[in-house]
């Protein structure tokens, strides 16, 4: 298993980090699923495909590596859930949503998780978040929970850096290549890479 690696995205609110997994998910690379009591109305819908939502007595009874509060809710990972993804998979992603976890992830897997911090400014912070139909409140509250608990610093404590503010092929085709999947292989090599 020495080869295999769970790579790990961070970064502030609307930075892509559902954007860019989603679109490694499409691709058949495995996700570790995040648990959560946020619930996820409807412009955030696709992000029910990633987030487990479960209510806070049953998150609380989880078995959880990852154990983070972020914007007032819970978010973790299962320990299981890394563990059987670092043992049974070359390649799985995951989202954390403060760097906080990957301490946590790093006593079990160390050496071979990766993590990825999405990088915007602020004009694209604020675009994406018009775009999603956030009302100016909602805007206001997540640019001062950003500056209060310093999300745009915290790409010092990764590995690498992705900046996500062209296009999301952009991005995707540097995270491919940090993933190590930017040659053309027979689709049943990249399967078995991603196995």
């Amino acid at each position: 298993m020495a080869n295999n690696k769970v790579y790990a995205f961070l970064g502030p609110h609307a930075a892509g980090k559902a954007s860019m997994v989603s679109q490694l998910v499409s691709m058949g690379i495995h996700y570790i699923p995040t648990i959560t009591t946020k619930y996820f109305d409807d412009r955030y819908a696709y992000k029910r495909k990633l987030f487990r939502t479960v209510k806070p007595d049953a998150y609380a009874a989880e078995k959880l590596i990852i154990n983070n509060g972020y914007q007032g809710s819970s978010y973790g990972v299962r320990k299981n859930d890394v563990l059987e993804a670092y043992q049974q998979h070359k390649i799985s992603i995951m989202i954390m949503m403060d760097t906080d976890g990957i301490k946590q992830v790093s006593k079990f897997i160390n050496q071979d998780l990766v993590t990825i911090f999405l990088m915007i400014n602020d004009e694209v912070f604020i675009e994406r978040m018009l775009r999603a139909g956030c009302s100016n409140d909602e805007i206001k509250y997540f640019v001062e929970y950003a500056e209060t608990n310093k999300e745009f610093e915290k790409w010092r404590d990764v590995n690498f850096v992705v900046k996500n503010t062209a296009s999301a092929r952009v991005a995707l085709e540097q995270i491919l290549a940090i993933m190590g999947l930017v040659t053309l292989v027979p689709q049943a090599d990249f399967d078995n890479l991603i196995k």
